[in-house]
């Protein structure tokens, strides 16, 4: 049974989520304030976080980076009532892994979390294989598999577990490109037309980490008409 914690200070929401993930055979727990979500967190180990951005006192944006200085791996759906791309970025800045916009169907909020627990259950996606070493190394960069931990030019770069997988899967396959769409589908596991933007929103903040000229890319390049791929030539 996968445990769920919802953050969120609406109760009809609260039911509404409740209701699905107990018919996916979720057990849910649900809090209203972030104070109380990282009470939670603190005392139960959960497959999946729901976090909403407007909350009473202590907002979604800083209890996420709270939940984040201790734990790096548990999935975190953002809920959010803006519509703003800014807003959307800090949630992913602040170590999201994803967001949904309200009103969202619950037909996608399914779908989201069928994604995210067929993840958790996944070792890796079929793409990152089983036969690369446990330290992937180049030029200034080392990728630790094992430890999920990224060392650039000697410094820890602190990546969130989304960003962590992107530079996997491109590291592992130098020179092969990837289409936005491929990476949504791979990373994230869905394929919604139209949130490619999110792929694009964590590959700035994976080059924002780990680049030192954001003009001139040296791990992460652009295929242009086509989208992303790691330096072959390293």
């Amino acid at each position: 049974m996968q445990k769920v914690l919802i953050i969120e200070d609406d109760p009809e929401i609260i039911e509404l989520l409740d209701i699905h993930l107990k018919d996916l055979g979720c057990e849910v727990s649900a809090v209203s304030n972030g104070q109380d979500g990282l009470q939670a967190v603190r005392d139960t180990r959960f497959e999946l976080i729901i976090l909403d951005l407007m909350l009473p006192g202590l907002n979604g944006m800083e209890v996420c980076r709270k939940i984040r200085q201790t734990d790096r791996h548990t999935p975190i759906l953002m809920l959010t009532a803006r519509s703003e791309e800014i807003d959307k970025v800090m949630g992913l800045e602040t170590g999201a892994d994803d967001y949904l916009t309200k009103p969202f169907s619950i037909r996608e909020f399914i779908a989201r979390v069928k994604v995210i627990f067929r993840r958790n259950e996944e070792s890796a996606s079929s793409e990152f294989s089983s036969h690369l070493p446990s330290v992937i190394r180049y030029d200034g960069l080392e990728i630790d598999l094992d430890k999920r931990k990224v060392i650039l030019n000697g410094l820890r770069a602190d990546l969130s577990p989304k960003e962590f997988e992107l530079l996997v899967l491109l590291a592992s396959n130098p020179g092969k490109s990837y289409s936005r769409k491929r990476l949504l589908n791979l990373v994230w596991g869905y394929d919604f037309e139209g949130y490619e933007h999110t792929v694009n929103s964590h590959i700035n903040r994976l080059r924002g980490k780990i680049e030192t000229d954001l003009s001139a890319p040296k791990y992460i390049l652009t295929t242009w008409g086509i989208g992303y791929r790691f330096n072959e030539e390293l």
